[in-house]
């Protein structure tokens, strides 16, 4: 039995992988004035926590990003995005399995992408030499993990009505 469950596991972390490389590609915007650009892939990588839980979100959220970023031709950001999306995860991940209480899953959701938002300001500034120019795509990356925040708060309420609610490692207490 507990092969089956690695194989599954591994199964859905390589789902949500992809799924976090198509909406991360698929819905790509340019930032004017910096080299990045907005997508919907944190929709996928919140949704990956909630149905993989702590390890295989991080694991899905860091390399699916990073992979989305090289397939998208900003392979120098790869690396910086493993890393800032994988803990992006991670904090989630942790806030949710200790907090106690409603809107856990929200207030996770928010403080990741606070530390995504932090990551890229600070990434963003490194690379041009100005850290003053990290500021600039903060307000797009906020706007960024609000979408991603909504949308996959309505893909996992619409997911848990179905019998894929077995997957999920966290169900938000928003839809129990």
């Amino acid at each position: 039995m507990e092969k089956k469950n690695k194989i599954f596991d591994m199964v859905m972390t390589a789902l949500i992988m992809g799924l976090v490389v198509l909406a991360t590609s698929t819905f790509r915007i340019p930032v004017p004035m910096t080299q990045g650009y907005v997508h919907l892939g944190d929709t996928m990588i919140f949704l990956g926590v909630l149905v993989l839980g702590r390890r295989n979100g991080c694991i899905a959220a860091g390399i699916g990003s990073a992979l989305a970023d090289v397939l998208a031709g900003y392979a120098i950001y790869a690396p910086w995005t493993l890393l800032i999306k994988g803990l992006m995860a991670f904090v989630m991940a942790t806030f949710i399995a200790k907090a106690k209480g409603p809107f856990r899953t929200v207030i996770g959701m928010v403080l990741a992408g606070l530390v995504m938002v932090a990551g890229y300001c600070i990434v963003d500034g490194v690379l041009a030499g100005n850290m003053a120019a990290g500021m600039i795509g903060v307000p797009a990356n906020i706007g960024q993990f609000a979408v991603g925040m909504v949308l996959a708060s309505a893909l996992a309420a619409a997911l848990c009505k179905t019998p894929a609610k077995r997957w999920f490692a966290y169900i938000p207490d928003e839809v129990k």
